[in-house]
């Protein structure tokens, strides 16, 4: 039987009784898989890789250790934000890598949506490499890849950071616990680990961050306005009662200017901003999500005057299929 295909006859996790079946099924696998062993951990603090550390926290204890890499294509306050949650509220064994230049640099002039992908994923890799060099006995690299990840690979849609562009080098192997789940499944298990909402609940987020946001060559310039517009974005939806109820939402800024004209007549040419805001139960399809006309002119005009260098806002009307739920 592949590893990699779910099961037909295995169940849906809906309940959590069923979620508590599945961590003690888990729990046991990891023991027997790692032993007395270290395993590596990428923690980005979005709800795989948090479930992920929970599991393992579950079943190896101290024997986890939790990387968070700064690549700097995280959106606004998050670095802050997994220092907080993991290392003061949790007690993580938590080491934090400052590797923006080194991840900026190398992705410099590059242009091709996958290309992209592949070097931040190796890149990553590479990191986790340096770091377990400087650790004693690293065996495992724990990984929160999720069931729809594995689908569009195989299926040619995109190469996802867990499972696409890993170096022919990588010495280390896997742990994937939750490779076989879908997002709504991952959560009911999250709950049931005892994971505070706030993380549970948490919007997903590419592994590439806003690197495939940023679409196109990445600069430093259009990260910052994907980053500044986002974060008004998500607080405006937070401010609507739009946060927990929308599944996803997010900005994204294209490789061109438009033309604009300013407040004093004045022809601009600035970077359109684009919001995109979808439903999905578990990833694999999508709808549009019905946002009031009046709060994305609001949002509109709070971006447009806020953001440095945005002349235009649009909305995104595309469900998957025929679009995927990220443009890159």
């Amino acid at each position: 039987m592949d590893p990699n295909v779910r099961p037909e006859n295995m169940e849906r996790i809906t309940t959590p009784e069923l979620a508590e079946k599945f961590i003690a099924e888990q729990v046991a696998a990891i023991k027997a898989q790692v032993k007395d062993k270290k395993v590596l951990l990428a923690l980005s603090g979005g709800v795989d890789s948090s479930v992920v550390a929970a599991l393992l926290i579950k079943a190896i204890g101290k024997n986890l250790v939790c990387v968070h890499v700064n690549h700097g294509l995280l959106r606004k306050g998050e670095p802050e934000q997994v220092i907080k949650v993991f290392r003061d509220e949790m007690d993580a064994n938590l080491i934090y890598v400052d590797a923006v230049d080194r991840f900026l640099d190398k992705l410099a002039g590059v242009k091709e949506p996958e290309t992209k992908r592949k070097i931040i994923g190796a890149e990553f890799i590479r990191v986790f490499e340096e770091e377990a060099r400087k650790l004693k006995d690293i065996s495992f690299l724990a990984q929160g890849t999720i069931y729809p990840d594995i689908l569009e690979s195989k299926d040619g849609v995109k190469a996802h950071h867990n499972v696409g562009g890993l170096p022919e080098d990588l010495k280390f192997e896997l742990v994937e616990p939750v490779k076989l789940l879908f997002k709504d499944e991952v959560r009911v298990v999250g709950k049931a680990l005892g994971l505070p909402d706030n993380m549970v609940y948490r919007q997903p987020f590419p592994g590439p961050g806003l690197g495939v946001r940023c679409v196109g060559a990445i600069t430093r310039e259009r990260l910052e306005v994907v980053r500044e517009a986002d974060a008004i974005l998500r607080e405006e939806f937070a401010k609507n009662g739009l946060q927990g109820k929308v599944w996803q939402y997010f900005t994204i800024v294209p490789d061109f200017k438009s033309v604009g004209v300013n407040e004093k007549g004045e022809r601009t040419e600035g970077y359109l901003v684009v919001l995109r805001a979808i439903n999905t139960r578990d990833a694999m399809s999508a709808t549009v999500a019905e946002i009031p006309f009046a709060l994305l002119s609001h949002i509109t005009d709070r971006i447009t005057h806020e953001v440095k260098g945005v002349n235009r806002v649009a909305f995104d009307l595309t469900p998957k299929p025929t679009g995927t739920i990220e443009w890159e």
